[in-house]
């Protein structure tokens, strides 16, 4: 069991987590603003797609007005809801009006001040004010608040930011002429896998990249981080040289990364061999160094970091640069990858289920459960929660796939996800999140149960989740004999002439190729070798040697089509335990 992080013995990796998340939730909920913006910038200007000089006057005002209150407003309620909001958008104004450049980082500054202030406001007051005074005091407080930190921000905020933006903008500068920008990959491609780049990006490139989007028209820095190509490589790398769960798992991986965006696919290959840092490092510092000099860059954020909104974001007469910059560093980060892949002798499979044990917890319980308040039951949950950092991306996902098994099995639990910064402290709550986020999330709700996952696309762990919830894991526990008897009563033919697995599915192929992957990974693990493959069950035809699964609905016309087949139903396609017992039942029989 493993007890909550005393507040005094938080890591300097967590408080760099934590200012990231921090950035991050007030930036990422209004990307969809600068998107806009970007849009409009590509499209109107004088040297955009479609020039219109009176659609081109919003631009400017978008940039200096609308982008940095959104800012300031969302960072005031990420510290104390509508009031600090309030509060955070009335000092970032001041801000605003004393500089003359785009004031976010002023805002990210002001925004999170406003809300903090108010908040110490209301735990001294509150409890002081009379009966009947409360709507008074509340609305002449944040009133009488923000304009204090309006003056504040117009006459000593604003200033202290204006240089410090106009120093890092310099440095910059500096670092583009000495073609320096590759070396930035040092330190951005390690942050990223150890998720602590949202510090580094919307702390200094997305501000510092839209203030050169106003100069030049379109900035580098804003690919710096968002360039799938590393990633990209080492995931083809594992697709083409890997071994067992790795290498199964990787062509879907590839696709969520390069369309989806979602990067945090990929960090799981990296750390299970440390080596491949020197592969995203390599092909980031090569993406980098094409950018720089092809003269590569997008007019806005692309958020997330697919392809498809890269190419949206990339201004008329750039998409060759872009294009081959994310292709150069695909190829590097492949081949440095390859090289370290073939190089190890040690097999994958069980090393990447052992790093995912490694990871997810070392004090936990053995099935990845902590729980701060002494108790390893999940008899009590009513919610579950998906963490990470901005509360979007892979954490919705995850929440998607585990929603879709609590559903099937008929629970009455609750999945969504929701940004770290963004929990409350509630016993009833299971709280879902990557290894490298749990100290962090166990400070924002310490009575809460936690479960660590390598990626959120561990399907396996959500079925030991379900199981738990729906208590076939104590009748499971309690008779163990019976758990293998069953399966076994269910298969109908001869085990001993299996030397395939078919996977039937109909049209919904989604559970069968997730359900292929477990078993790929059980197999791996009791060194079975044997073909796995997926069939749409029109396309089934007489099998003779064959383990057909199929879901229950499927079951009988799976029959027909192969009567000498040996057969298994199931009711989930995604089922570690059942698969568990039919593979002892392979080895047995072989």
């Amino acid at each position: 069991m493993e007890q909550v992080p005393e507040k005094n013995k938080v890591s300097i990796k967590a408080k760099v987590q934590r200012l990231g998340s921090t950035l991050s939730s007030m930036v990422m909920p209004n990307i969809g603003a600068l998107i806009a913006w970007g849009v409009l910038t590509a499209l109107f200007i004088p040297d955009g797609y479609l020039p219109n000089k009176a659609f081109a006057t919003m631009v400017g005002p978008m940039l200096t007005y609308l982008i940095p209150l959104l800012i300031g407003y969302t960072g005031g309620k990420v510290i104390a809801g509508d009031r600090g909001a309030v509060v955070g958008a009335i000092a970032t104004m001041g801000v605003i009006v004393g500089t003359d450049i785009p004031m976010m980082l002023g805002a990210m500054i002001m925004g999170p001040l406003g809300g903090f202030t108010i908040k110490k406001f209301d735990q001294y007051f509150q409890h002081r004010i009379k009966a009947g005074f409360e709507m008074l005091v509340n609305n002449f407080s944040a009133g009488l608040i923000g304009f204090a930190l309006a003056l504040l921000g117009f006459s000593a905020i604003g200033p202290i930011v204006d240089a410090l933006t106009a120093a890092m903008a310099r440095g910059v500068e500096i670092i583009l002429n000495a073609h320096l920008i590759p070396l930035t990959s040092i330190f951005i491609e390690p942050a990223k896998v150890l998720f602590l780049n949202n510090a580094i990006n919307h702390g200094i490139l997305t501000p510092l990249g839209t203030e050169q989007v106003l100069s030049a028209g379109k900035s580098i820095l804003f690919l710096l981080e968002a360039n799938p190509g590393p990633g990209l490589g080492v995931l083809l790398a594992f697709m083409f040289f890997g071994k067992g769960a790795a290498k199964s798992s990787a062509p879907g991986a590839i696709i969520i990364h390069f369309l989806g965006g979602i990067h945090e696919i990929y960090f799981p290959y990296v750390m299970m061999k440390p080596l491949l840092f020197l592969s995203v490092i390599a092909g980031g510092a090569t993406g980098s160094l094409v950018f720089q000099t092809l003269d590569a860059g997008l007019r806005a954020p692309a958020s997330p970091g697919s392809i498809i909104a890269i190419l949206a974001m990339t201004p008329m007469g750039s998409y060759l640069p872009v294009i081959l910059g994310v292709l150069a560093a695909t190829a590097v980060s492949f081949a440095v990858s390859a090289v370290i892949l073939k190089a190890d002798a040690k097999e994958e499979s069980d090393e990447f289920a052992q790093k995912v044990k490694e990871t997810q917890a070392a004090k936990a319980a053995s099935k990845g459960l902590t729980v701060a308040n002494g108790s390893a039951s999940l008899s009590g949950i009513q919610q579950i929660i998906f963490a990470c950092d901005a509360g979007m991306g892979s954490s919705a996902m995850g929440a998607s796939i585990l929603r879709k098994k609590v559903q099937e099995a008929g629970l009455v639990q609750t999945v969504t996800n929701r940004a770290i910064n963004n929990l409350t402290d509630e016993g009833n709550t299971l709280i879902v999140t990557q290894a490298e986020l749990q100290e962090r999330a166990k400070q924002k709700a310490p009575n809460a149960t936690f479960v660590a996952v390598e990626n959120f696309l561990n399907s396996p762990r959500y079925d030991e989740i379900v199981a738990e919830l729906s208590g076939t894991k104590e009748k499971n526990d309690a008779q163990p004999t019976a758990s293998k008897a069953t399966p076994a009563s269910e298969i109908e033919g001869d085990l001993a002439n299996v030397n395939e697995i078919l996977l039937v599915h109909d049209d919904r192929v989604g559970s069968a190729t997730m359900g292929m992957k477990v078993l790929e990974e059980i197999l791996d693990k009791e060194k079975i070798s044997m073909p796995i493959r997926k069939i749409n069950i029109n396309e089934l035809t007489q099998q003779t040697q064959a383990l057909i699964v199929t879901k229950a609905e499927l079951t009988e016309q799976a029959r027909k089509k192969a009567p000498k087949a040996t057969h298994l139903s199931v009711k989930s396609m995604v089922n570690p335990q059942k698969y568990e017992t039919v593979v002892s039942l392979l080895k047995e029989s072989a």
